[in-house]
């Protein structure tokens, strides 16, 4: 009986909580772990904290390991950009002549040398401003990136004038504009026209008509813009002899920088279809393209970046070019508006030459045109009127008066690319005619002398 007693008062005892006897066991355990817990903590307390030390000692280390890590990613993203951008092409052999220019001209002062070392060393420049934008175009869509193309392209003729104006060079700033919108409509659209003829001879190329007649509806503008300056002062019937034809020229300036502001709210806000039409025709015809045409090399921050390194040595060496050009032409025998119509777009269109001949090659002759017929555009509409205003605020008298020769020249070429562009479709043989029309008009300026140019070097030029 006592034992049975004493069975239910443990059973009583057992199932107070109404548990089974192994829970009240674990609890027990529980309590005695929690208690070794506590334990520890009290040493970690006594001994000063010493694990959370070593704890933050280790996590120190994985720190300093990270950043490490970051500084030689970092390093090696440097690298990679200096390899694929200085690097990655032949021509870039060509910069070593921007120095030796440097060099020449503080030596020896032989002008001659020094223009043909500065001409040099700008072209693989001006080719590499024209990669460092085709990479920046990755992150900005298309039509913004043909924006860009166009735009940084002219950064070597808008520098060379910006330096040309501080001298008061005014012809030389005329006449290299000039040639830039002569070379992009003849040399580089005739290029890739005849190369891209050549390549795909089974068919003639397509473009969008649409898109390419707008542009000649504003190159025909433009040249609206010099032409009455120009027949104003040859018919001698200013109101104001001096004043007249130089306000027009503002006038106009202030009118056509309107008309190229309203002409970039059209191609990328009211009418972006009819531009992106472009590359979604490309991807619905099955274009292939590889995936280095399709994937940036560098980084946007980097395009940026490189684009401001090109864009500093390029004014650095346009100095040193405009300073040679009057000693170039007595040195080498040849005329100033040969040089500066003819020699300097050559080397600032060095970007735009490559580029569109091989958009041309690959049969997207859409892009082509956008980078020779639009850097004309921006040049006329632009560049021009932009020089017109920026002279105005140093005080220097640049008007639209191109003078009756180059304005004659520029009405007849917008009028022959007019006509080639009214079909809608290109071959070598259009390609080949532009061409020959550009030697025509190069041989004209060789046997050409601006007495208004020659005067101003005259004028400008150190007194022995």
């Amino acid at each position: 009986m006592g034992d049975q007693k004493t069975n239910q008062h443990d059973d009583k005892s057992i199932d107070l909580d109404g548990n089974p006897p192994f829970v009240r066991i674990h609890s027990h355990a529980e309590i005695g772990s929690l208690k070794e817990i506590a334990v520890l903590e009290l040493e970690d307390e006594k001994l000063g904290g010493t694990g959370s030390i070593t704890r933050k000692k280790h996590s120190f280390k994985e720190t300093s390991l990270s950043s490490d890590k970051y500084d030689m990613k970092c390093k090696n993203n440097v690298w990679n950009s200096i390899k694929i951008v200085l690097f990655s092409t032949k021509l870039n052999i060509l910069i070593i002549f921007g120095p030796a220019a440097i060099i020449v001209h503080k030596t020896t002062g032989f002008h001659g040398m020094v223009f043909l070392l500065c001409l040099l060393g700008i072209i693989p420049l001006a080719e590499r401003l024209g990669y460092a934008t085709e990479q920046l175009a990755f992150f900005t869509g298309p039509t913004v990136g043909g924006l860009l193309n166009a735009t940084f392209g002219n950064v070597t003729e808008l520098i060379v004038s910006i330096f040309a104006l501080r001298k008061g060079m005014i012809r030389v700033v005329q006449q290299s504009l000039l040639g830039s919108i002569l070379s992009n409509m003849l040399l580089v659209l005739g290029c890739a026209f005849f190369c891209g003829g050549l390549v795909i001879m089974k068919r003639e190329q397509v473009f969008n008509k649409a898109t390419a007649g707008v542009n000649a509806g504003l190159l025909l503008m433009s040249v609206m813009g010099l032409l009455f300056p120009a027949v104003l002062r040859s018919t001698h019937t200013e109101l104001h002899f001096g004043k007249s034809e130089l306000a027009l020229s503002r006038f106009s300036s202030c009118v056509m920088l309107f008309a190229y502001a309203a002409y970039l709210y059209f191609q990328l806000k009211s009418q972006k279809k009819l531009y992106d039409m472009v590359s979604n025709n490309e991807e619905e015809s099955g274009i292939a393209t590889s995936d280095d045409d399709e994937a940036p090399e560098i980084s946007m921050w980097e395009a940026i970046i490189w684009l401001s390194i090109l864009t500093a040595w390029i004014a650095v060496l346009s100095e040193y070019l405009v300073d040679a050009i009057e000693g170039a032409s007595t040195a080498l025998k040849i005329p100033v508006a040969f040089i500066s119509v003819i020699l300097l777009p050559i080397v600032g269109n060095a970007a735009e030459h490559g580029s569109a001949v091989m958009f041309a090659m690959k049969d997207r002759l859409d892009i082509s045109l956008g980078v020779a017929i639009g850097s004309s555009t921006q040049i006329a509409m632009f560049g021009i009127p932009f020089c017109v205003i920026i002279a105005w605020i140093m005080g220097r008298p640049m008007d639209l008066n191109f003078q009756l020769f180059e304005t004659a020249t520029l009405f007849l070429t917008v009028i022959v690319v007019a006509f080639m562009l009214q079909e809608g479709t290109s071959n070598y043989f259009k390609g080949l005619m532009l061409i020959l029309c550009y030697l025509i008009v190069a041989a004209s300026f060789f046997v050409h002398v601006d007495l208004d140019s020659v005067g101003e070097l005259l004028s400008h030029s150190p007194v022995n």
